[in-house]
C-alpha cells in the first residue's frame, strides 16, 4: 500500500516539473534584453499612405465643394449613407489603382491622402468646375493585446478600427478596456510595417513622462501589444492544482477499499 502511494507522489511531482515548463508560453513578441528598439516617429510627420486592399469613402464636389457630385448613380460600387449625403465605397486593387467614375483605373496607392486628393481634383477637372475631393479609409485597423486574460481565463486581444487619422496609442488602450491587473503598462510595444523586418517601438507608460513619449499615432495594421506579468507561483499551483486534487482523491479511494478489503 505504501509503495502505491509513493509511485503517486513520484507521479504528482513529476507531472508538476512538466507544468513548469510551461511559464510565458503564452508569452509572445519577446526580445532579448539588448534588443534595439527603433525610434518612433513624431506625429507632426506621419501621414497615411493609400495602400492596394484599402476600401475608401470617396466624394466628390463641384464648385470647391458647393454641390455634391452623386457617385452613385455613375457606379456600381457599394453606396452607404452618411447624414442623408450618398457615399461610395471603392477597393484599391493589388496593383495599387482603384475603378473611378469617369476616369476608369487610376493609380492612387503610394499616395498620402491629401495627395491622392488633389491628384483626382486635378484628373476630374476636365469634366467638372473645380472639383473638391474627398478620401476616407474605411478599413484601417489595428490588433491590441492588452495583457493579461479576463474572467474566465480568455485572452483579450482585439482589432480596432481606425476611425479617425490621428488616433494615439492611448485611444485604442481605452478602447479595449485598458491594461488589466496582469499588463506589464512598463513595455508596450508597437509593431509596425513588414512583419518579415518589422519596426518595433517599445513605450513605458507606468509614468507621465513615459506617457509624454507614447504620443504616437497610430497607422493601419500596426499591433499594439503590452506584455503580461509572469507569476511563478501562481502559475504554478493554478497548473498544478487539478493534478494534486485528482490524485488525492485516487489515493483517497485506494486507502478506503483497501480498509474494506481487511
Amino acid at each position: 500500500m505504501k509503495k502505491k502511494i509513493i509511485q503517486f507522489l513520484y507521479i504528482t511531482v513529476f507531472l508538476a516539473t512538466l507544468s513548469s515548463c510551461n511559464y510565458g508560453a503564452y508569452e509572445m513578441f519577446k526580445t532579448p534584453k539588448d534588443y534595439q528598439f527603433d525610434t518612433p516617429p513624431t506625429n507632426d510627420t506621419v501621414a497615411y499612405i493609400l495602400q492596394p486592399f484599402d476600401v475608401i469613402d470617396f466624394k466628390l464636389y463641384a464648385n470647391e465643394g458647393f454641390k455634391l457630385i452623386d457617385l452613385s448613380a455613375l457606379t456600381e460600387a457599394n453606396t452607404t449613407m452618411s447624414n442623408g449625403v450618398a457615399g461610395v465605397n471603392y477597393l484599391i486593387e493589388n496593383d495599387g489603382r482603384v475603378k473611378l467614375p469617369i476616369l476608369g483605373y487610376v493609380p492612387i496607392a503610394g499616395k498620402s491622402i491629401k495627395e491622392a486628393e488633389a491628384y483626382l481634383e486635378e484628373k476630374y477637372a476636365r469634366y467638372y468646375k473645380k472639383p473638391f475631393a474627398r478620401i476616407k479609409v474605411l478599413n484601417r485597423r489595428v490588433t491590441v493585446f492588452p495583457g493579461g486574460m479576463s474572467g474566465n481565463g480568455q485572452g483579450r486581444a482585439k482589432v480596432i478600427t481606425l476611425k479617425n487619422e490621428n488616433t494615439s496609442l492611448l485611444e485604442v488602450l481605452g478602447e479595449v478596456g485598458g491594461p488589466t491587473a496582469m499588463s506589464k503598462v512598463k513595455r508596450v510595444k508597437v509593431i509596425r510595417g513588414d512583419l518579415s523586418n518589422p519596426q518595433v517601438f517599445l513605450f513605458d507608460l507606468s509614468t507621465i513622462e513615459g506617457v509624454k513619449q507614447a504620443d504616437i499615432i497610430l497607422q493601419n495594421n500596426d499591433i499594439v501589444y503590452v506584455e503580461p506579468i509572469i507569476k511563478p507561483v501562481r502559475q504554478f499551483v493554478g497548473d498544478v492544482a487539478p493534478i494534486v486534487s485528482l490524485l488525492t482523491s485516487t489515493i483517497t479511494l485506494i486507502v478506503v477499499l483497501n480498509s474494506v478489503a481487511k
